[in-house]
């Protein structure tokens, strides 16, 4: 369990659409073997410390002719942001992925002294 101290706790939330490769032949729909899609997030305020990142899946379009291969994870967790990985990999055609994200961390209270 992560312990946040006497700080406030922030919750930063939203979505990113990674990719859409069905349109142009991106190399997630007509590609194969190991695939990478990355997507840098900025949080709109930085927190004191890098946060507890989840990311799930929230909408994504893919071939059902093959195996549905796919591994997403939060990566480089900053203060100030982090990146989505979604990897998928063999046969597997992805047209279309989007990524929900909630962030949890130690912010300050308004009141405190900051010597920024």
């Amino acid at each position: 369990m992560r312990r946040f101290g006497q700080a406030g706790l922030g919750i930063a939330e939203g979505a990113a659409v990674l990719f859409s490769a069905f349109e142009d032949g991106g190399e997630m729909w007509t590609g194969s073997g190991p695939r990478l899609a990355t997507q840098d997030i900025c949080f709109d305020e930085r927190f004191l410390d890098a946060p507890s990142v989840h990311v799930s899946l929230s909408m994504w379009d893919i071939s059902g002719g093959a195996n549905q291969r796919a591994d997403i994870q939060a990566v480089r967790i900053t203060r100030e942001g982090f990146s989505i990985e979604f990897r998928t990999w063999g046969d597997t055609r992805v047209a279309r992925v989007r990524a929900s994200w909630m962030a949890i961390g130690p912010i300050a209270f308004d009141d405190d002294f900051s010597p920024d």
